[in-house]
């Protein structure tokens, strides 16, 4: 019963975020030329926004943290307190509300990252990958169900049962394995510890440096 409640609200919530898209693009179609000289076009943003290509799941962002994979960034779009208590492995916090800050954009504006964007849910990752390909900010991606479903699949894998194929079986075995890297021990692990964490790297983040401005003359 809880299930379908919380899927209700969840339905509710991506179609009013699905409105949002389509009324921003809408609303960008209708704005005077001298206003949309920057940015995507409305037509391109609008197709970019229902596409679900953006998305990359838990698994295989596991899989790139476990394989030390240099190629992406990992921003939190939470709020300072929600980082602080929990957040992904060198991952960067820009809450929501920062994310069109000056700083925040050498982070956001990347050629050599892919950056990835998550939070709870993946509402607020949407709302902030939006913000970014608004201004034509590429190689943008979005963590699906963002760290409630990263806890679900990867941190705490459900047991399939009996009558469910063997594929879902090969599926929790490797998420079994990949909660084991990222420190939950089971109790068959005590005598055979079959996969130890790897410590993972701290990446260091290139950020662009602002062009300086040249000195104006006069008396």
């Amino acid at each position: 019963m809880i299930n379908r409640k919380l899927a209700k609200v969840l339905s509710f919530r991506y179609k009013i975020l699905t409105l949002v898209f389509i009324a921003l693009a809408g609303g960008l179609v209708l704005l005077p030329k001298y206003e949309k000289h920057e940015g995507i076009r409305p037509e391109k943003l609008l197709g970019n926004a229902i596409s679900s290509e953006r998305y990359i799941s838990s698994d295989e962002l596991a899989h790139k943290i476990i394989n030390q994979d240099p190629s992406f960034l990992l921003i939190d779009v939470r709020d300072e307190e929600s980082y602080a208590k929990y957040s992904l492995p060198n991952s960067i916090n820009i809450p929501l509300e920062k994310l069109l800050t000056e700083d925040s954009e050498a982070y956001l504006n990347q050629d050599e990252f892919d950056v990835i964007l998550f939070s709870n849910d993946d509402f607020y990752a949407n709302q902030a990958w939006l913000l970014c390909n608004r201004l034509e900010y590429k190689n943008l991606r979005v963590l699906e169900g963002g760290i409630n479903t990263w806890f679900s699949t990867v941190i705490n894998p459900m047991k399939p049962t009996e009558n469910q194929p063997f594929s879902e079986f090969e599926l929790y075995s490797f998420r079994k394995a990949t909660s084991m890297y990222f420190g939950v021990v089971y109790p068959d692990q005590v005598k055979t510890d079959p996969i130890k964490k790897k410590t993972v790297p701290k990446k260091v983040i290139p950020v662009k440096k602002k062009k300086k401005l040249p000195v104006e003359g006069g008396c």
